[in-house]
């Protein structure tokens, strides 16, 4: 669930930490709760997804002794609990979360390699002990400073004191930190063993009908399993493939189960986005919702967006604005929603993948994009979420699904010739979209939507050739266009003390 998470270990002001849950109160609008400690200090802002009556944090052992409070989602939990409770742990709510207590109760910090799912938790003990860990993809936020014999953690860059924001640096993915052992990792991606093409290598080898239903059968799984919750759960449409296959399988599951998936799409009137997800919409029978805009509307929302998203890289900002509003339109009926991130980076979605011949490389640059994600696309999914009261599920990015496409052979995801990007992903869902549907040509979704041409020639057009070529040095590397600058501006704005250098990532493609 998002949720906003404040710690801190060292000396350190109670009322700088409240100050810290005030700028995250947009992640957790349903309740607030801190605990005080003399070596530390825990701090939360809750969503309600689970146990809305007793899920409240930080969440505490019977004792009292432990303390915890956690941002995302622990995926395995029950099993976590079943076996936690046979060794005699008594249970205090039914979210997720107090698994991830109890387990660290019993095993201390090293066990943090058992939980599944995105999480940023930190945590407590009466008698002295401290840690803050994050999910090895990033997944949920968590930054840091270290300054003044204090440590402090906080799911937001707005969320810090602006003295502390020249030191501010993302928590690595991955790690844990203790003021034992200082920085540890934890986990990293899982390394598995590429699939073999064929027997006789040819390169045109196709994959047979079992890795394909492999594929299918791990993503519904996961769809599956993240419908799950208390509240009413729908899918952001934007009608490209990625989005467009989850709320395939989401509305299978839930036509079985009886009732009908919300679905929201928007975008400029009869934009390209727009007509595809309403098709979509129309073939698997969802309840859908469109809300259009207009250029000047997008114009207008980009200040908010930088500074929702805590973000200037161009692709992000294209794609942030739709997103944003979207978001706030399924808001009005739901409380987490179903998105397709994560599919372009296992499966080669990306343009300027098509540039890339090798196998090798191939599966060097898909690596090094989801080791980057925290800082881009999850980064957008998590502020623009986060802003609304939405809680975002991705399916492509449950670990099973992840370990799949990182074990895919990069052979079959090369694109060149006859072979559409994603070609392996749209086979493996043959007969589940209109053929037209599932091989339309992928567009970013700012591109889709209408909105990267309509910023990109309104924000050029604030900024002077002359401006652009005396100001673009200032990053290394140097700002790509006066667009680019524009944004760098507002973000220099709303977010004034902030080293972009450690904090901000800038797409390849945009």
């Amino acid at each position: 669930m998002i949720s906003g998470i404040v710690a801190a270990h060292g000396p350190f002001d109670p009322l700088e930490g409240l100050r810290m849950l005030d700028r995250l109160a947009h992640r957790g609008p349903d309740g607030q709760g801190t605990r005080e400690f003399e070596h530390a200090w825990l701090g939360h802002r809750r969503l309600a997804i689970v146990d809305l009556a007793g899920g409240a944090q930080p969440l505490r052992d019977p004792s009292g002794e432990h303390w915890l409070v956690g941002d995302g989602e622990v995926y395995n939990h029950q099993r976590l609990r079943r076996e936690l409770e046979s060794q005699g742990h008594v249970f205090r709510s039914r979210v997720d979360m107090e698994s991830a207590l109890h387990l660290l109760e019993a095993h201390g910090p090293s066990a943090l390699s058992r939980l599944w799912g995105n999480f940023a938790l930190a945590g407590a003990t009466v008698s002295g002990g401290f840690f803050a860990a994050r999910d090895m993809m990033g997944i949920s936020p968590l930054y840091w400073v270290r300054q003044d014999h204090a440590v402090v953690f906080g799911s937001e860059i707005k969320a810090f004191d602006p003295d502390r924001r020249p030191a501010l640096e993302p928590f690595p993915p991955g790690h844990r930190w203790t003021p034992e052992d200082g920085l540890r990792a934890f986990r990293s991606l899982p390394k598995v063993e590429p699939v073999s093409p064929a027997a006789n290598s040819d390169p045109d080898a196709e994959p047979s009908q079992d890795v394909l239903a492999t594929i299918r059968d791990r993503l519904v799984g996961s769809v599956e399993r993240l419908m799950v919750a208390d509240v009413p759960v729908g899918a952001l449409l934007s009608g490209g493939l990625d989005s467009s296959i989850i709320t395939a399988i989401a509305a299978r599951h839930a036509h079985r189960n009886g009732w009908q998936l919300p679905t929201f799409a928007v975008g400029l009137a009869d934009s390209d986005d727009i007509l595809a997800a309403r098709e979509v919409a129309t073939e698997l029978g969802t309840n859908h919702r469109e809300r259009f805009y207009t250029d000047e509307e997008l114009i207008d929302w980009v200040p908010e967006v930088i500074r929702v998203i805590e973000s200037f890289d161009p692709q992000l900002v294209h794609s942030s604005v739709p997103n944003l509003l979207v978001s706030k339109l399924a808001a009005r009926w739901v409380k987490v929603v179903l998105v397709g991130e994560g599919a372009d980076e296992l499966f080669a979605g990306y343009g300027y993948y098509s540039k890339i011949s090798s196998e090798e490389e191939l599966q060097e640059e898909l690596l090094a994009t989801i080791r980057g994600m925290h800082i881009g696309g999850l980064q957008r999914v998590d502020r623009i979420s986060g802003a609304t009261g939405l809680e975002p599920r991705m399916p492509f990015l449950d670990l099973d699904v992840v370990e799949l496409g990182l074990s895919l052979p990069a052979q079959w995801k090369l694109s060149s010739g006859d072979r559409m990007e994603k070609w392996l992903l749209r086979r493996a869902f043959t007969g589940w979209l209109p053929e037209h549907l599932l091989w339309r040509p992928k567009a970013q979704f700012g591109q889709g939507s209408g909105a990267r041409d309509v910023l990109g020639e309104y924000y050029s057009s604030t900024v002077s050739e002359e401006e652009f070529q005396a100001a673009r040095n200032v990053l290394d590397p140097p700002l790509r266009s006066r667009e680019e600058l524009a944004y760098y501006r507002l973000f220099q704005r709303v977010l004034p003390g902030v080293d972009p250098q450690r904090l901000v990532g800038r797409s390849a493609e945009w």
